[in-house]
């Protein structure tokens, strides 16, 4: 069955000093699922996210979510939204349970049923009565997590959550938000520079460059197929895969070929019948950081760890 969008941006559209910043962006996010949001710096990433939650007028286009324009149904739209933008803000001198307990009387009909619930899932039973100023970063980024998530938002915007996390909690962050997104059904729409992490995190991606959106791409979707083959001598096997029609890059200490998986068999064949000393064939497959590359054409892009 067909889902049906929580959020569309609908030609959406910034112009600043009569400069396009923002280039007729169309983009639908699904219920239940992790959209990564990459672009190189200057690309229009934070534009696009302060236009979606209200903070910039748009020139043009309309955000709908839910089914509510900002246009026209500003305070019932953004009621459906829950942001994180890096390291979330808390009251230090209080406990993780009143920061919650305050945050919830500024939403309509938060329970103290719900604010348990909440602590449950992002997994801080243990040390939701102590005071933040003693909480480390990454249970500060939980307990942000859990604030946003207090009045059942169905759309979740996450700005570099992961900024200054060690790899234990980023893993943890991850997969909280992941197990979010499923159990609440939460449409969750990440900016980061992480690209390894995205690539672990996310369902699909939508790249931005220079204000324009330029691929929409499902991150389980299957790939053309490439295969890692390493042998020696190295000049003849490059002689060789050319005369079978393969075009060899070469990657490490041997080649990245194009071939189906039902080309495989022959080609090992082929190989060691020419004397070939075939050490390894797998497949290969490229990762997030060599697809965005290609996509954006290198130039000033986006790190792939933050500094």
């Amino acid at each position: 069955m067909e889902q049906n969008a929580i959020v569309e941006l609908k030609n959406l559209s910034k112009t600043i000093r009569g400069k396009k910043i923002i280039d007729d962006v169309s983009l639908q996010l699904y219920p239940g699922q992790i959209t990564g949001f990459l672009g190189p710096n200057g690309a229009g990433k934070t534009t696009t996210i302060r236009m979606m939650v209200g903070l910039m007028k748009k020139s043009g286009g309309e955000v709908v979510i839910d089914g509510q324009t900002l246009s026209s149904d500003f305070e019932e739209a953004l009621s459906k939204v829950g942001v994180i933008v890096e390291n979330p803000e808390m009251y230090k001198f209080m406990s993780g349970y009143k920061n919650l307990l305050h945050f919830a009387r500024m939403q309509k009909g938060v329970t103290k049923e719900r604010i348990d619930e909440v602590v449950k899932q992002v997994g801080m039973e243990n040390r939701i009565h102590e005071k933040v100023g003693t909480y480390s970063l990454g249970m500060r980024q939980r307990l942000g997590l859990a604030q946003a998530l207090l009045h059942r938002p169905k759309f979740l915007i996450l700005d570099e959550p992961t900024n200054g996390l060690d790899p234990a909690g980023i893993r943890e962050f991850r997969d909280y938000l992941r197990l979010i997104a499923r159990t609440e059904d939460v449409s969750v729409f990440v900016s980061s520079h992480m690209l390894s992490e995205i690539e672990l995190m996310c369902d699909r991606i939508a790249v931005i460059q220079n204000g324009k959106l330029v691929e929409i791409r499902d991150m389980r979707d299957t790939q053309e197929s490439h295969y890692y083959v390493e042998a020696t001598p190295a000049d003849q096997t490059l002689e060789l895969l050319g005369s079978f029609g393969f075009k060899a890059e070469q990657v490490s200490e041997g080649f990245v070929i194009q071939a189906e998986k039902t080309q495989i068999p022959k080609l090992v064949q082929e190989l060691l019948v020419a004397g070939i000393e075939l050490y390894a064939i797998q497949p290969h497959r490229k990762t997030l950081e060599d697809q965005f590359l290609e996509l954006t054409g290198g130039g000033q892009l986006a790190e792939t760890n933050p500094k």
